[in-house]
């Protein structure tokens, strides 16, 4: 079945469940050269009246690097039965594996932006905002125990400019 627009008010997914528990992989990059990694920590919203997500990376993950360069980036979401393709993405770097190849996911090219054919759905984001977690500001300090290794994520905010589903 092929993707077609929609508006973000017709998702109706539980957004707990959509992120939280089935997973996205988040990508970055161009046709020439993109990452992806499954990710289970964000949001959906609305902020500065724009329908909104937001999603946080690691400056060890290799995607990072993508999400820096880029203007955009995508969140893929799938059927369960993609559950070991999100875990491989989500286990492995792209500096170490050709995560596509591995997986066999098939990448959609649209005017520089990147998603996978076989997701059911997808958010085409643009960066409106990006921020460093800083230790400093946890009100609960029980957070810092996601942090063995103080590697911080970085929060972007991206603006959803196009909604494909299934």
């Amino acid at each position: 079945m092929e993707l077609r627009e929609i508006s973000p008010e017709m998702i109706t997914d539980n957004t707990f469940k959509l992120i939280g528990k089935d997973w996205m992989l988040v990508t970055a990059g161009s046709e020439a050269a993109f990452n992806t990694m499954t990710a289970a920590w964000g949001g959906l919203g609305v902020l500065w009246d724009k329908k909104i997500c937001f999603c946080v990376i690691r400056p060890t993950r290799y995607t990072y690097a993508f999400m820096e360069k880029s203007e955009d980036f995508t969140l893929s979401f799938f059927e369960e039965r993609y559950r070991d393709v999100l875990t491989y993405c989500g286990t492995k770097s792209g500096k170490d594996v050709d995560k596509v190849t591995q997986t066999g996911l098939t990448p959609v090219f649209d005017d520089d932006i990147i998603y996978f054919d076989e997701a059911r759905l997808v958010m085409v984001c643009r960066k409106i905002y990006a921020q460093d977690i800083v230790p400093d500001n946890f009100i609960d300090p029980n957070i810092d125990k996601f942090y063995p290794k103080k590697d911080y994520h970085r929060m972007y905010v991206g603006e959803i400019r196009r909604c494909l589903s299934k």
